[in-house]
């Protein structure tokens, strides 16, 4: 026992003497007017070479151009600090990633940035503001908005406890990563299109937790766009996200595919989208699982869709007809949902497949027309995903179109002003299982209709 009690004292004192390096003593002044670029990254490339450990931002506002961040190194910036990003594009490094993806060699500035490193952290109680303002959106500006955070082929990634501001561009973009995990970060960056909060691309284990996101474009995203290699293993839960237009999304960008992706427990509120679930560029997205999730004054809180857009990664051919299968969305309650409808769409010969709704209320504006519940709905085969892409939907609830193997159980569907549309369509839907339907309709307007295909 006393050889035990040594051991665990002499680990605590150990502990206590953990160096950390200050980018002060490197001649950082948190003054917010200094650029401290070099010195920030001079702490940082003296700690990863001593073997790793802590590197510290407190008491002070520091103004850096692009920081490399390096193999078992933590970026700790205290409740005292703030990490802001310069005003000066000419402070942000150009910086092309390796890996052959579908956006190389355009987007090439960032705030922090890391590739191939392993073992990276970014903690703390403080703020990193990117000055998303100073930077106005405009044509052909591929190398004029930075990043605040961009991770290239790393392992072993954790960010957590973090307040992040005003992103010029997405404001993280994890791509090809291993091993990240996110939690307890806050994003306020709804300034401007093309603002994401987080974004996970062709990445494999990636677990996000109890994070509050407010965006100016989807508030988290899964892409793949590095061919043949899927976005998987990923899970996203306890969180409160709101996002112009989506909430949470998968497949705006899909050569790679997507495979074993969970969304539970999360609250979306003032959006456009809340789920929406696309394959459109040649990959494979199978195995979705969404569960107990609540919805308030989103205009189309589900939209599932499988199209042909095929489009290229550079250097890489032209993608085939990609597949979308095995999608369950259940425990979802939604209030304030527009007039648009929810849409499950495949195209002809290429249905989305095995999909399952259970458990599902939704309430929506309703006023619709007798002329919207005879539209003619286009394919739109190569066209960019969204969800209100149709326009007003024939059917106030659900339109489903090229669908085999669709099951939908215990759904309740509902509007505020009076609605001449069915409350479900089902057309060129093979293996429709419906098991309480529970819909509002109005006096002499069908719950569900079937249309066959075009033979």
């Amino acid at each position: 026992m006393k050889n035990l009690l040594i051991l665990v004292l002499l680990g605590g004192s150990v502990f206590g003497r953990t160096k950390a390096w200050n980018p002060c003593d490197y001649g950082a002044k948190g003054d917010g007017v200094s650029v401290n670029t070099k010195s920030i990254q001079k702490a940082i490339d003296t700690c990863a070479e001593a073997g790793g450990g802590l590197v510290l931002l407190n008491e002070g506002i520091y103004v850096s151009g692009t920081v490399k961040l390096r193999s078992n190194v933590t970026l700790n910036i205290d409740e005292t600090a703030v990490l802001r990003g310069s005003a000066d594009i000419k402070d942000y490094e150009s910086i092309t990633p390796r890996i052959n993806y579908l956006y190389r060699a355009r987007f090439t500035k960032s705030l922090i940035y890391a590739e191939s490193q392993t073992n990276i952290c970014l903690t703390g109680s403080g703020v990193i503001d990117g000055q998303g303002p100073l930077f106005p959106a405009k044509k052909g500006d591929d190398g004029g908005r930075p990043y605040l955070i961009r991770f290239s082929e790393c392992k072993g990634v954790r960010v957590s406890g973090l307040m992040f501001l005003n992103s010029a561009r997405w404001l993280s973009h994890y791509l090809a990563c291993e091993d990240v995990e996110i939690e307890r970060i806050s994003i306020r960056s709804r300034i401007r299109h093309n603002r994401d909060g987080i974004d996970v691309d062709s990445c494999n284990g990636v677990r996000i937790n109890d994070c509050d996101i407010y965006s100016g474009d989807d508030a988290i995203v899964l892409k793949s766009t590095v061919a043949e290699l899927p976005c998987q293993n990923v899970s996203v839960t306890n969180c409160r996200l709101s996002g112009k237009p989506a909430s949470l999304k998968l497949g705006t960008e899909s050569n790679g595919g997507f495979e074993n992706i969970t969304f539970a427990d999360c609250y979306l509120y003032d959006g456009r989208e809340g789920i929406a679930i696309e394959e459109v560029d040649g990959g494979i997205n199978r195995n979705v699982c969404v569960s107990n999730i609540v919805m308030q004054n989103i205009d189309v809180p589900i939209f599932i869709r499988l199209g042909n857009r095929a489009r290229p990664i550079p250097g890489e051919p032209k993608p085939g007809m990609g597949s979308l299968r095995d999608i369950v969305i259940r425990n979802v309650k939604a209030t304030g949902a527009s007039n648009i409808g929810c849409s499950i769409t495949g195209l002809p010969g290429h249905p989305v497949e095995d999909i399952t709704l259970e458990n599902i209320c939704i309430e929506f504006a309703g006023n619709g027309t007798e002329e919207m519940a005879d539209r003619k709905v286009p394919q739109k085969e190569s066209s960019y995903p969204m969800a209100w892409m149709f326009g007003e939907l024939p059917a106030y609830g659900f339109y489903c179109r090229h669908v085999k193997g669709l099951t939908m159980r215990n759904i309740e569907l509902s509007f505020l002003k009076n609605d001449a549309r069915p409350a479900v369509i089902a057309q060129d839907v093979q293996g429709l299982v419906v098991e309480g339907l529970n819909a509002q309709v109005k006096a002499g307007v069908k719950h569900l209709v079937e249309i066959p295909p075009c033979k």
